[in-house]
């Protein structure tokens, strides 16, 4: 099966100025609390659903081995952000090149996009907008109001790095992302099982409807979802499977973890080079018809200077 043009990704690319933060020392108060522990060990990484894209390097399913690890038990969220921009004056990429995408239906209505970039081709869904950034989520006539426990969005790969440095964290490796979000459940395709409805139930914030003309909501979202929507994983973390799309410290490869085995297999790191960054989870846009990447072996990645407004990060912390 080939890969398709991801739903959930902008085509459209754009360089990245040197990230800026007036004061780079660690936040004073730092803490695991809200962080879950994830014990080393060893856990199924991979899949080879009938469902999925081979061509994103799913597969094969292989056991990785793992030391211990601190996870966020939720993506960081704008009140979180805000106070790093408040502490260190940072200056996100969306802000500092004056534009970021949005999603065409969520677009502020008396706003028009960038004419000279507007629409990708192969994403039409998409619009570069100036003014979008993490403030402005839908546009610059948008605000956070009633947003402050929703993750922050237009993050570009810097900007996620520059905030862990700052929080005395890192981003997570590929490996411990989804040994974390499987919450201990082998092999399963969601943190909570196999079964998308489990007990009828949604579970998570991805498209409902006809994609991308309409989304019926009945998940209670149309856009973003609070940080801790739905039920926490067996490991307590939550929104692993769509919400948002969520940065990983690895740069891309489809063939790397079939390439350099058994070397992939102990606390991989991914490729020493690479032009994109993995990113996980799937986001508010994904959807079966087209792009059902909320699975947990699913994969796929971003320009390290590009950011959407469906793309955020939680972070990682090693063991002392």
């Amino acid at each position: 099966m080939s890969r398709p043009t991801s739903c959930c990704l902008p085509s459209l690319r754009r360089d990245s100025p040197a990230a800026h933060v007036k004061a780079p020392m660690p936040c004073p108060e730092f803490s695991r609390v809200a962080m879950c522990r994830i014990n080393a060990g060893d856990f199924v990484m991979g899949a080879q659903d009938a469902d999925g894209w081979p061509d994103d390097g799913e597969g094969p399913v292989r056991v990785v081995q793992l030391d211990g690890f601190w996870i966020d038990a939720c993506c960081v969220s704008n009140r979180e952000f805000a106070r790093f921009v408040q502490a260190t004056g940072y200056c996100t990429v969306a802000e500092q090149v004056g534009w970021s995408c949005v999603f065409h239906l969520a677009l502020t209505k008396s706003l028009q996009p960038r004419r000279d970039l507007w629409r990708p081709l192969d994403s039409p869904w998409w619009l570069a907008v100036d003014g979008a950034h993490w403030r402005c989520p839908q546009g610059p006539a948008s605000s956070l109001e009633g947003l402050d426990n929703h993750p922050v969005v237009h993050v570009a790969w810097e900007d996620a790095q520059a905030y862990a440095a700052w929080a005395g964290k890192r981003l997570p490796t590929e490996a411990e992302w989804e040994k974390a979000a499987r919450g201990g459940l082998p092999s399963s395709r969601y943190p909570w099982g196999d079964d998308l409805h489990q007990e009828g139930k949604h579970h998570c914030n991805i498209w409902q409807g006809a994609f991308p003309s309409h989304n019926d909501c009945t998940d209670g979202y149309f856009t973003t979802a609070p940080v801790d929507a739905f039920s926490a994983n067996d490991y307590g973390l939550y929104n692993c499977s769509g919400n948002v799309w969520e940065w990983c410290s690895d740069y891309w490869s489809a063939r790397w973890h079939c390439e350099q085995a058994p070397h992939t297999r102990v606390n991989p790191q991914g490729p020493d080079l690479g032009e994109s960054r993995v990113i996980k989870g799937g986001s508010y846009l994904c959807h079966a018809s087209y792009c059902n990447r909320y699975r947990l072996a699913a994969r796929t990645h971003c320009a390290p200077g590009m950011s959407s407004a469906h793309l955020g990060f939680r972070c990682a912390a090693s063991e002392p």
